[in-house]
């Protein structure tokens, strides 16, 4: 009777150890491949003339882009021009070329 006991007690922690892994995973491993694969889309679709709002909270637009690093001009004084890395652009706004009906009339 001790024998069939101690592995049915066994075989619960087992069990809640199994559903504590599959909650980490669904609480912060999928969530964060999620934020990551979409901040790598955002970083493959940036090109010159896009509007972005950094991590400090400044927005600007994008003069050039190379590997790992971006150009960035900040405010209507062309003479702000910083280099900065990818990492730190937390949004991209593409330029609206299309007209609105104010600015027709």
């Amino acid at each position: 009777m001790l024998l069939s006991s101690g592995m049915g007690n066994i075989s619960i922690i087992l069990i809640y150890i199994v559903l504590f892994g599959a909650l980490i995973y669904f609480m912060s491993i999928r969530p964060s491949r999620k934020q990551k694969q979409a901040q790598e889309e955002m970083f493959s679709g940036m090109k010159a003339g896009d509007s972005v709002l950094t991590t400090s909270g400044f927005y600007g637009v994008i003069i050039d882009i190379m590997d790992n690093t971006v150009i960035v001009e900040f405010g209507n004084n062309r003479n702000c021009r910083i280099p900065m890395q990818k990492e730190s652009i937390q949004a991209v706004e593409k330029p609206d070329f299309a007209k609105t009906e104010e600015e027709e009339e």
